[in-house]
Formats: structure tokens, sequence, C-alpha cells
């Protein structure tokens, strides 16, 4: 029971760590807007330096979202949550929040970005409405600023190409899990 306890206790311990890593900077509510618009420009920099093709991508699809996202992984459970924007080609931007939790083997810790590049209209009103992902995962990852490694890269599911850009961590994880994405009541 008392085993019970403390696993139980750890993992609450780790979400709240997680969902602090995993916020945005600011006091009012313009100042968190502003932080989330810098993070999305500081994302799609990095992910146009890495992956030339993702400009061009963005650009003839009606919409897009950058998410930053923290992820801790203790041997059998992984926990995570970030925030982020879904940006329309009409100009229309949809705050959002995310959070995660899965199952498997796991250890360490990663704070990375993901981009979603939406391939027609009905996906983005299903991602904003819905949102819910489900899926396996498996990385690596060993990296600090721009010194180290990361494994990462390109899918496309369900008419989102998803890259994953590994800001900094050090990880070894294979899990199944489900992450929710939801508008963000505060900045919407």
């Amino acid at each position: 029971m008392n085993r019970f306890f403390n696993a139980g206790l750890l993992s609450v311990l780790i979400a709240l760590i997680t969902a602090g890593c995993a916020t945005t900077s600011g006091t009012s509510v313009q100042e968190k807007r502003h932080a989330v618009l810098a993070m999305k420009e500081d994302v799609l920099t990095e992910l146009y330096k890495l992956y030339p093709q993702a400009r061009q991508e963005i650009a003839s699809a009606p919409g897009y979202a950058v998410f930053s996202n923290a992820n801790v992984n203790i041997i059998f459970a992984s926990f995570g949550g970030g925030y982020g924007v879904v940006q329309e080609k009409t100009g229309k931007q949809t705050y959002m929040k995310m959070g995660e939790a899965g199952i498997g083997l796991g250890l360490g810790v990663k704070d990375f970005r993901a981009v979603f590049i939406f391939k027609n209209h009905s996906t983005i009103d299903r991602f904003i409405e819905s949102g819910w992902e489900f899926g396996g995962h498996a990385d690596a990852a060993a990296k600090a600023s721009d010194q180290g490694s990361a494994v990462g890269g390109e899918a496309l599911i369900d008419h989102i190409v998803i890259y994953q850009i590994t800001k900094s961590g050090l990880v070894l994880q294979a899990s199944v899990k489900g992450t929710k994405y939801w508008k963000d009541d505060e900045l919407n």
C-alpha cells in the first residue's frame, strides 16, 4: 500500500513540475499572448533551418500549429505539458494548451517543440475542437543547448504533417501516450 501511495505522490509531483515548466511567461493576457507568438516565431526560424521544405509546406497549407512541450519520464510513466497556437491562413489564431500522459519504459526529461501543418480546413477545425492524439512513441535525446543530438523528424498522421525539434534534455523512452490539446480559455 505504501509503495502505491509513494508512486502516486511521485506522479502528482512530476505532473505539477512539468506543468510549471511548460507555461507561458508574463502576467497579463497580452504578455502571455506575446510570449506564445514569440515562441512560435523562434520555432519556425529553427524549423526552416533544419527542414527548409517546411517553409513551402506551411505557405501552401490552410493552417499550422506550433507547440512548446516539456516531458518527464520516470521508469513506467511519462507526463508532459505545454502551450501553443494554431495559426490559420485567414489570420485567425487560436491559443491552446496541451497535456500528455503515457505508460512504457523511459527515463529522463525533454524539452521539445512541435509544428503541425494541417492539410485541410476540416482537420484544423477538428484539432481545435477535439484535439486528441493517441499513439506510440520512441525516441532518444541527449542535448543541451546546441550540444548533443536528438532523433526527431517528420511524420504524416491524419492529414497533419508533424515536425518535432528537441531543444534540450536527456531521455530514452518507448511509451504509449495520450495527448490532449484544448483551447486556452484565458488567452482566447
